[in-house]
């Protein structure tokens, strides 16, 4: 299964074309579409759907003599072929 996620625009008549590349001629698929409206730039974190307060601080370190321990060396991801 392979998510493709495009963004489209309806036409004049009000009905959206999709023509997604697969690159298998004669080829079956099962498709499954969801429609959302796209939101423009501007809307509110409330009208992107997180709650209201979700990002607001629960505090902060105002001691200038903190200071972050290391934090290691990341592992090297795993090869999968």
């Amino acid at each position: 299964m392979e998510t493709v996620r495009v963004l489209e625009k309806t036409g004049k008549d009000g009905m959206l074309n999709l023509r997604i590349p697969l690159g298998k001629p004669e080829a079956e698929f099962e498709v499954v579409v969801i429609v959302q409206p796209r939101l423009p730039n501007s809307a509110t974190l409330t009208e992107r759907g997180w709650p209201p307060g979700y990002f607001d601080l629960a505090g902060s370190i105002t001691d200038e003599n903190f200071v972050r321990p290391p934090q290691g060396e990341i592992p090297m991801p795993v090869n999968l072929e």
